[in-house]
């Protein structure tokens, strides 16, 4: 049969008639056709199981002080929980300078409350002692100087030994007032000046004893969460130096799962997914969820770039499984991550 032509097409189509109900067919049928649209538009669950292995972000425990190592409270495979002491290294040049700092804090604090008090009770009572003295001998003075001017003026005595009398009683005078000012300033507490000076200093030892005892507990190192230890790095009688760790520990939070995606189901993971994760020997599946998928893609195996072999172009995604689930995986274990 011969084709018709585009002109002819176009007559036939408009001359055809149409059946009954064909707008009516037409209402019914455009829903089912945007179906297909609109499931697209939600993000399906991944249709494949990737492969994957338990990872392990690990936690290395160290001290900021050297020693020798003294105590090894763990060993490999220990499973350890908060508190829970670790090791412990030679602290006894620290107990020292502790001790020493100690010291120092109770002599400047020392100091600085006699400075505020004055003089000791002896010293001020030989202080006291001494204005009696000078007072007795002012009253001795005042009374000899008395009589010899009754003498005077009776001219039973010469005029010299009058005057000696008054200057004898104007020098006893003057003593008794400097032993009494004296006295005065050995009650009153220290200048100002000294007893702020007195005070820094007593804050500055106070400082030093703080920092002589953190570092002295640094000595003694503990677990700061629930872990399992995965190895120990020293033995002890071994020297460690500062910042070298001495236990390496995996707590259950940091476990997780990483496995690569191809770039066709990307798509269909997103932050925060919860999937599932089956171990090979077909044990019960483990809850996990997405929290990392890289932004950068990667080859396996590398390859250079091209349409053909886009589908070996694969991104990395990590997901973490909770915590007591978490602790019957085993870093480098194989695991086959799926949808729920």
């Amino acid at each position: 049969m011969m084709e018709l032509g585009a002109a002819n097409r176009k007559r036939y189509t408009a001359t055809v008639p149409r059946p009954a109900g064909y707008a009516m067919h037409r209402l019914l049928l455009a829903p089912l056709l945007a179906l297909p649209l609109l499931l697209g538009a939600c993000s399906p669950a991944p249709s494949a199981a990737f492969q994957g292995y338990v990872e392990g972000d690990y936690v290395y425990v160290a001290t900021s002080q050297a020693g020798r190592l003294d105590k090894l409270h763990v060993q490999r495979g220990q499973n350890v929980s908060a508190s829970a002491p670790l090791f412990v290294l030679d602290a006894q040049p620290e107990a020292a300078l502790a001790a020493q700092a100690s010291a120092q804090l109770a002599a400047a604090e020392a100091t600085l409350a006699d400075l505020r008090e004055g003089k000791r009770p002896p010293e001020l009572d030989v202080i006291r002692a001494q204005l009696r003295e000078a007072e007795s001998e002012l009253a001795n003075a005042r009374s000899k100087a008395t009589r010899h001017a009754e003498l005077v003026r009776d001219n039973a005595l010469p005029k010299e030994n009058a005057d000696d009398s008054a200057t004898a009683l104007a020098v006893a005078l003057a003593r008794r007032d400097a032993v009494q000012a004296q006295l005065k300033v050995a009650q009153l507490a220290a200048r100002d000046e000294q007893i702020r000076a007195q005070e820094a200093q007593a804050r500055a030892q106070r400082a030093l004893l703080a920092q002589a005892q953190w570092q002295l507990q640094q000595k003694a190192v503990r677990s700061t969460q629930d872990a399992r230890v995965i190895d120990t790095l020293y033995r002890s009688g071994e020297w460690v130096a500062a910042g070298k760790p001495v236990v390496k520990l995996l707590p259950p939070g940091n476990i997780l799962l990483r496995f690569f995606v191809p770039e066709a189901e990307l798509g269909k993971l997103q932050q925060g997914m919860q999937l599932q994760a089956t171990q090979q020997n077909g044990s019960k599946p483990i809850p996990v969820k997405v929290t990392f998928i890289s932004p950068v893609a990667e080859y396996n195996p590398p390859v250079i770039y091209s349409n053909e072999s886009r589908h070996r172009l694969v991104f990395r995604v990590e997901a973490t499984p909770a915590a007591s689930e978490a602790v019957s995986l085993h870093p480098g274990q194989p695991v086959e991550v799926s949808a729920p």
